[in-house]
């Protein structure tokens, strides 16, 4: 059987991610994402307004006509989990294939509300769940399993398709978490059976996000524990505090939610993609937030709050808002330049628990709120943080455990793969041989 992957998307950047997988007849697709970077360079841009052909333009969704050259049919589009470098491009794209969308619950929820937002085009695509743990047959020789790890956003899984030839494991987006603060740890049991069953693993296509960093990422809990030391030091603290962190990042929001309430703070969750994530999150029932906490995503509404904040006072309240990354829109962002009821004063702590995703727009944009902050009297607590994706050990322990036949370094740029195509040579892999560095829109043939 002839097996073939088309790297579409995701390997000459971090983002939009687009990953398809040929055995035989029958294709499966991963992830249809969105890179964020090159909406924000253009200003006011509501993608979901755009043609599909603009974004591709832009290099803001993947461009997908190599699909043109992978004679056989899509059986499923596959997102691994609900980051937008994921998902975005879905609304633009998915209507193309006729194949279900198969993704976990907390995912398929948010895959929904890109749908429904979208203004172009008219998605249909059914939407299945799958839990982790599962299977489902996509044809004769295609099996499609789903395998927990753990990120930087709940209900994430990492793809197997099951080929006659070995499985193709899609391996991005996750870290070798075993003590996560929400959901279950990654499982490494079931990675090793894998390694080990019918003809082993053909293909393991990598997020290598991390591969120059040294030693292990470590848990979510160590996170915790920071986010932890870093609030209750300012218990006696009478004046503003203000949080941000991603707003997918589900277990560090519950942190600073119980953190927040621990110090006689009353947390309140404010941006549209803050509210848009948690409200999903505490909707299916993976969190319990408490019954005081606000919860608020549109612009006059968080005004309102802001305002009831300053009139009660800021050191009753702990404000957790969009803006990590310095996004123009975000309310921190707003609140650094003044454009908010909210009053920056000196001495006020804005705590960053996140770090800058390494890419020049997000490094700029950050740079300028966190400028935009000092020049008010805030002071600035940094990277109360852990990464949500693999380090060197990570991955060593990941190629020992799978023992591919072929490895596909994803989610960088050429020289964003060079640490990882290191490692793997290290293990006795060979550039051109049984290790593929590849481009956007290129075709890899594993067996004729």
């Amino acid at each position: 059987m002839e097996i073939e992957i088309a790297t579409i998307g995701g390997y000459e950047e971090v983002g939009r991610q687009m990953t398809a997988v040929r055995a035989g007849d029958d294709v499966v697709i991963f992830d249809m994402g969105l890179n964020l970077s090159k909406v924000l360079l253009h200003d006011n841009v509501e993608t979901e307004k755009l043609h599909s052909l603009d974004l591709i333009d832009m290099g803001a969704i993947p461009d997908d006509r190599v699909m043109s050259d992978l004679e056989g049919d899509v059986k499923a589009i596959v997102p691994t989990h609900g980051h937008l470098d994921h998902i975005g491009a879905l609304s633009k794209l998915a209507h193309r294939y006729n194949a279900p969308i198969i993704a976990s619950p907390f995912t398929i929820e948010l895959v929904k509300q890109q749908i429904q937002s979208e203004e172009k085009f008219g998605v249909e695509n059914d939407l299945v769940k799958m839990e982790a743990g599962e299977t489902t047959q996509l044809s004769d020789n295609v099996e499609l399993e789903f395998v927990n790890v753990a990120h930087s956003i709940i209900d994430a899984i990492n793809p197997v398709v099951h080929t006659p030839e070995g499985a193709i494991v899609y391996g991005l987006d996750k870290r070798m978490d075993h003590t996560p603060v929400l959901g279950d740890p990654i499982d490494m049991n079931r990675f090793r059976e894998i390694g080990r069953e019918g003809n082993g693993v053909l293909a393991y296509i990598e997020d290598c996000t991390n591969a120059g960093r040294k030693g292990r990422t470590p848990s979510e809990a160590v996170a915790r524990r920071h986010l932890k030391d870093v609030l209750y030091s300012m218990q006696d603290y009478d004046g503003g505090i203000v949080a941000t962190t991603f707003s997918s990042h589900i277990a560090r929001v519950t942190s600073l939610v119980e953190f927040a309430q621990d110090i006689g703070r009353t947390p309140v969750l404010l941006g549209r993609s803050m509210e848009k994530y948690s409200g999903t999150a505490e909707r299916l029932n993976f969190v319990d937030f408490p019954e005081n906490m606000g919860m608020f995503g549109h612009r006059k509404s968080v005004d309102r709050t802001f305002k009831r904040i300053m009139k009660e006072g800021k050191e009753n309240y702990l404000p957790i808002v969009t803006g990590h990354q310095g996004e123009p829109r975000a309310m921190l962002t707003r609140m650094g330049r003044g454009e908010t009821p909210y009053q920056l004063e000196d001495g006020d702590k804005v705590i960053f628990s996140a770090r800058v995703i390494p890419e020049p727009t997000n490094e700029g944009q950050r740079y300028q709120s966190e400028r935009l902050l000092k020049m008010q009297g805030a002071r600035i607590y940094d990277d109360v943080h852990v990464s949500g994706h693999l380090r060197e050990e990570g991955h060593y322990q990941m190629l020992d455990t799978l023992q591919p036949q072929n490895v596909i370094p994803a989610h960088q740029n050429m020289r964003g793969y060079a640490p990882y195509v290191d490692l793997c040579e290290s293990r006795g892999y060979r550039l051109g041989r049984d290790l593929h560095a590849s481009r956007n829109g290129n075709l890899i043939q594993l067996v004729d």
